[in-house]
């Protein structure tokens, strides 16, 4: 696939003529071979989405394969097929969220020096795939990534999905359940914690797609 069929694959769903409706609609008629296209389209997105999220390559890779797996499962239920981006996030944001609380779990039974191994070590980091890596080692990230701390929950998830995602305020709403109302709320009350570092809060708004 070319690099710009490829980029108006990942460019947001407008209405109903999301690009890859037509993919989404013959894979809910049966077809495999379009719902691995889907894959291949949004696999990396995905993938992305949750590396960060997990910090480790093996646990981002299997959550990763159970995101499309239940996708394939539940697509038949899918009605609107130009939803099917923002869809697939809101399995993967809730798979993430099942791998925290069991991680959280299982910690209660660990020896107190078990959390040694939950960050990977600066040679795991370099063998992540390009963008992942190219990701990682930007400046922008590392400087933010003290704030994101100070973000409530839904402050952390509408912000990394709208700047680390790039997914549109409406692609983030369904995703999330959310009006869109509410979610430029918490997108602003992230934002204006960031007003105190001016710099970074610029290179933000000029990565944003």
């Amino acid at each position: 696939m070319s690099p710009r069929i490829q980029e108006n694959f990942n460019a947001p769903a407008n209405g109903i003529d999301a690009p890859w409706s037509p993919l989404v609609k013959r894979a809910k008629a049966g077809s495999r071979s379009a719902f691995a296209e889907l894959v291949d389209l949004f696999q990396d997105d995905i993938f992305k989405m949750v590396f960060y999220r997990t910090q480790t390559q093996l646990d981002a890779e299997d959550i990763t394969q159970e995101v499309f797996m239940q996708a394939f499962r539940k697509l038949s239920g899918l009605k609107k097929v130009d939803r099917f981006k923002s869809w697939l996030f809101s399995i993967a944001i809730n798979r993430v969220r099942d791998f925290n609380r069991k991680k959280r779990f299982q910690s209660l039974f660990q020896p107190s020096d078990a959390g040694n191994d939950i960050k990977p070590s600066d040679t795991q980091i370099c063998d992540q795939p390009e963008a992942i890596d190219e990701l990682m080692k930007q400046d922008l990230w590392k400087q933010i990534g003290l704030i994101i701390d100070k973000l409530s929950r839904m402050e952390r998830e509408v912000f990394l999905l709208r700047f680390l995602d790039l997914l549109s305020i409406r692609e983030i709403s369904s995703a999330l359940k959310k009006s869109e109302s509410t979610i430029k709320t918490h997108l602003y009350r992230a934002l204006r914690k960031f007003r105190k570092n001016s710099s970074t809060l610029q290179s933000l708004k000029e990565e944003m797609p």
